[in-house]
């Protein structure tokens, strides 16, 4: 393998305009927000990686703000004049910071397409290097669509009419205490076979357990994080009560969280954001979990643009990834994404994967600065 040396690395925080905005329990926000992290190598080549951060703590304490600070101060000095020969060696050099793992995977990240493209490979196959035999990328991603929470079931329903017509095969609701049984019991009976998951956000607590046991009557895939956002106790009192497979989310920050959540049967399904676990050096080791214990797996998503999209479709591709991913078509969120070519609905609820190397799609920068203007522009507290 060629080995790269960390020349630069640049920080764009951008505001991206949504097509759609995505109401979950925890409210919604105006624009996408997030971090580009530009790398340059000492040969000339550039590794893009992503910081999807929100404007305010909610999916996760770390805001686009906190994250300019870590990554510039601590994490950016931590690879500046590095020589590396495999992005797994990244870890070991921010280990000095704690915690802050959007940030910490917006570099590594940068540094997995960096290496790919110094080597000719996609991301894929960069991956797929750092997995037994028999673990090669498929081609493709078998991808779902997230709905958010609407006004009405029946704005609900033609939503997901719209979706369907789209293409995509598994469609996911988004549910907060109130918003729940009733909207599963319209949308069954429209759709009676539809393949559906519900998504809590960890708004309920453990004494709403009879209340939701009422969703198993709906044939669901599965229910997300219905409990605290860093529970996992709790979650194993809760699945033993379920007919519903209980997936978790947002407690799973490492693979020894994923040992304990099965040690202690918290949960059937596994949603593995990589954002979430500091990047895919993690993934990988959560991937091979999975594949022993044949956990259901699928890889969430954070409304990213095209930089994280294209490296999430990557991994999304490897095969011990068995079910439907949230990670829609780029016209799903954005007109037009800050890359190109577009990530297109194929047949049978995929999209293909690219095959150039790294993360296979080109940065458009005229769009980048256009987005990083607005965030200087519209976003209150971008100094």
């Amino acid at each position: 393998m060629r080995t790269i040396t960390v020349k630069s690395i640049q920080l764009y925080p951008i505001a991206m305009t949504l097509v759609e905005r995505l109401r979950t329990s925890f409210g919604e926000e105006p624009f996408k927000a997030c971090i580009l992290v530009r790398l340059e190598t000492d040969d000339g080549v550039t590794g893009w990686g992503e910081c999807s951060a929100e404007i305010a703590p909610g999916y996760s304490y770390e805001t686009v703000g906190t994250a300019l600070h870590i990554l510039s101060e601590f994490l950016v000095p931590a690879l500046l004049g590095k020589t590396l020969s495999s992005a797994t060696e990244v870890p070991a050099l921010l280990a000095g910071t704690r915690g802050h793992p959007l940030a910490k995977h917006a570099v590594e990240a940068a540094v997995w397409d960096a290496l790919a493209k110094a080597n000719g490979q996609s991301l894929a196959q960069a991956f797929a290097a750092h997995l037994p035999s028999g673990h090669d990328s498929r081609g493709y991603a078998t991808v779902g669509v997230s709905i958010g929470i609407q006004p009405s079931v029946e704005a609900t329903l033609a939503i997901i009419e719209k979706r369907l017509k789209q293409g995509y095969g598994r469609i996911k609701l988004k549910i907060k205490p109130g918003w729940d049984v009733e909207l599963a019991r319209g949308v069954r009976a429209a759709y009676p076979d539809i393949v559906m998951m519900l998504d809590a956000n960890s708004a309920y607590t453990l004494a709403d357990a009879e209340h939701l046991k009422q969703l198993d009557v709906f044939n669901l895939l599965m229910i997300e994080q219905p409990l605290g956002y860093n529970d996992i106790y709790e979650h194993s009192k809760l699945q033993p009560q379920f007919k519903t497979p209980i997936c978790l989310d947002e407690s799973i920050h490492s693979a020894n969280d994923l040992r304990l959540a099965l040690d202690l049967g918290a949960c059937r399904i596994l949603n593995l954001k990589p954002a979430r676990v500091s990047g895919y050096t993690e993934s990988l080791e959560i991937y091979k979990i999975c594949v022993e214990h044949n956990l259901p797996l699928w890889i969430g998503g954070l409304l990213e643009t095209g930089v994280g999209r294209a490296a999430n479709l990557a991994f999304a591709s490897l095969p011990g990834v068995t079910l439907p991913c949230d990670i829609s078509a780029t016209d799903r969120y954005y007109n037009p994404d800050i890359t190109e070519p577009p990530f297109v609905l194929g047949t049978n609820s995929t999209i293909a994967v690219p095959t150039k190397p790294g993360i296979g799609v080109e940065v458009q920068m005229e769009r980048v600065e256009a987005a990083w203007k607005r965030w200087q522009d519209e976003i209150p507290y971008r100094h």
